[in-house]
This record gives C-alpha cells, structure tokens and sequence, in this order.
C-alpha cells in the first residue's frame, strides 16, 4: 500500500519542470517557518533542507529525494516523522487517497 509520502513522491516525480520547482518551494518555506516558530527538532528540518535543495539542484539529488520518500525502512521513519511536505498533496488528493495510504506510527 501506499503512504501519503510515497503519493507526494509520486506527484513529484510526474511534475513538469516549472511544477516541481513550485511544489519543492513548499517544504521549503515549511522549514522556515517551522523554525522560526521554535520547532524541537531543528536537525530533523535542517536535513530536510539541504536534501530539498540537492533535489532542486540535480537530478541525482532529485533522484535521492525521491527514494527517501519512498523508503519504508525504520531509519528513515523517523526522519520522515519530521518531513515538511505538509501542502504538496492538495486536500482532493489526500481524501482521494485515504483508502488506498497506509499510515505508519
């Protein structure tokens, strides 16, 4: 089944250039604010920043994004429990979604 990570990697993955660039702006802008609001894990989204930023600069680190979001493995759990990619998926997509996620805690 798929998680809402793995549906955001996917809505990436199928974005055209200039829509990809608008969509990694939104975890982006979610880390700024995020810290500037005294997020308790500021390593968690500095890390995310910088393999947010890889993924704008190449296509390798593009690459690397997405196999982070979609690894199910447990180390990459925990960062995940921290991902910034709150307002990629629109609100059609996630409840269109729902019944085929499966979420993890």
């Amino acid at each position: 089944m798929k998680t809402l990570h793995d549906l955001v990697a996917d809505k990436l993955e199928r974005a055209d250039g200039a829509t990809r660039e608008a969509l990694l702006r939104i975890p982006l802008d979610n880390i700024e604010r995020w810290l500037a609001n005294g997020h308790t894990a500021p390593h968690r989204l500095e890390q995310w920043r910088q393999m947010v930023r890889r993924a704008q600069a190449s296509p390798e680190g593009f690459q690397e994004l997405l196999a982070l979001l979609r690894d199910d493995r447990e180390p990459t759990q925990r960062l995940k429990d921290f991902a910034p990619f709150a307002g990629v998926l629109t609100r059609e997509e996630r409840h269109q979604a729902v019944s085929e996620c499966a979420y993890h805690f």
